[in-house]
């Protein structure tokens, strides 16, 4: 066994030492170390040896096995070498050509639009807090003041998850998990998180059954939220008409319009005059000089006393907008679904 171990070894140096590519050094791999390679094939013998020639022949086993390796790493090297050489010697890289142009990509129209919404309640004041998406039945519309009749609920509205549930409180709940339709459950949220006072914006993607010329099923909204003591519509007539000249221009006027909306009271929409035509009526605001913006309105005493607020003691406006129909607005875009198809001729026009 000896005498074949040490052919053994005369062999792999002359084949190993003239491989010159990778897959002739993996075959030799294969051949002299492989399971079934010849020096497995010579060690499955020593069984039959006396205890001193067994572990003679396997430190000289050891000793062949870290030589063929050795062998086989430096022939590795060498057909590497040898294919970078190749390589060089081959047709040259112009490097001085020019690249191929990659045109910038662009912020979508409704990012740009949500960011310098934030952006401007940031200066006043505000911080911005988020929730979940998929979200309770409870927060969405029970600490909101949405009786079980009212139309929000309609399952035409909604999407509903196929989710048990048990509400806080409320018992059992068939239809307790849904895609939230609004971004108010994260003033519901942050109310139960902490006390008074709390001034944050809540921005985000919201889930309705509408699918039209000025409707997707899913959309962005902004909503706001400001509870203190003493705080009166006058603030909140005051903070959005801040919002409204910094983000559509100094000149722009602001009036508000009674509405009803379950979790404020009273209500209003806030209209401001057409930054198209500065009022005098145009197609964009339908010729009436004014666009509505933004649904709101002084906090429900409900909603407080869902969340352990002493209404005696605090309130609060809260405040909602759409970030896609504001984004229509500025950009003057006429049908909504194009925001969301991703065609390109389209996009990069911003």
């Amino acid at each position: 066994m000896q005498d074949r171990l040490k052919k053994l070894i005369e062999a792999a140096r002359s084949e190993i030492s003239t491989a010159s590519d990778a897959a002739k050094v993996e075959e030799l791999r294969i051949r002299y170390l492989g399971k079934k390679g010849e020096l497995s094939a010579i060690l499955s013998g020593m069984g039959k040896l006396p205890p001193d020639q067994r572990r003679e022949l396997g430190e000289a086993a050891n000793s062949a096995k870290a030589e063929i390796e050795q062998l086989l790493m430096e022939a590795i090297e060498r057909a590497e070498l040898q294919k970078l050489q190749a390589e060089l010697r081959g047709p040259k890289v112009d490097v001085t050509l020019p690249g191929r142009f990659q045109p910038p990509g662009r912020r979508h129209p409704v990012s740009r639009t949500l960011e310098e919404i934030v952006r401007t309640f940031r200066r006043l004041g505000f911080e911005v807090a988020t929730g979940p998406e998929i979200e309770l039945d409870y927060f969405n519309f029970e600490a909101l003041n949405l009786p079980k009749d009212h139309p929000a609920r309609d399952m035409q509205d909604t999407f509903y998850v196929d989710a048990p549930w048990v509400a806080p409180e409320q018992g059992s709940d068939e239809n307790g998990v849904l895609l939230r339709t609004h971004t108010s459950p994260v003033q519901i949220r942050t109310m139960l998180s902490r006390r008074p006072p709390v001034r944050i914006v809540a921005p985000g993607r919201v889930y309705r059954r509408d699918s039209d010329l000025s409707h997707t099923p899913m959309f962005h909204q902004v909503e706001g939220l400001l509870v203190d003591r003493g705080v009166t519509m006058a603030e909140l007539k005051g903070t959005l008409d801040a919002w409204a000249k910094a983000f559509f221009g100094s000149e722009t006027k602001t009036r508000f319009r009674p509405s009803y909306f379950p979790f404020t009271e009273p209500s209003a929409d806030l209209h401001i005059t057409c930054f198209s035509c500065g009022g005098a009526g145009c197609r964009l605001c339908k010729m009436g000089g004014w666009i509505e913006a933004i649904g709101a309105g002084m906090v429900h005493p409900k909603v407080f006393e869902a969340v352990g607020y002493d209404p005696k003691q605090y309130t609060g406006f809260a405040f909602g907008m759409g970030v896609d129909r504001i984004a229509l607005l500025k950009y003057r875009i006429e049908d909504l679904r194009l925001m969301f198809e991703n065609d390109v001729r389209f996009l990069e026009q911003f």
